[in-house]
């Protein structure tokens, strides 16, 4: 997979974590370019969600 793949895979991914996950903002998504675990973070600190739910989500959502 080359560097413009993996941009569009990522840019894909984060559209369906904004549907999910409405209350972040593009500027908390952009911040976490590439970064799972920081998306993850940032989606704790407005949900509450456990890390291990958001996690599971996160992999039905790759798998869509």
């Amino acid at each position: 997979m080359n560097e413009d793949q993996a941009q569009g895979a990522w840019d894909k991914f984060t559209a369906k974590v904004k549907q999910e996950w409405g209350k972040l903002t593009d500027d908390e998504v952009k911040q976490a370019e590439g970064n799972k675990d920081e998306l993850i973070a940032r989606i704790r600190e407005k949900y509450g969600d456990s890390k291990e739910a958001i996690s599971k989500k996160f992999n039905e959502l790759m798998e869509d």
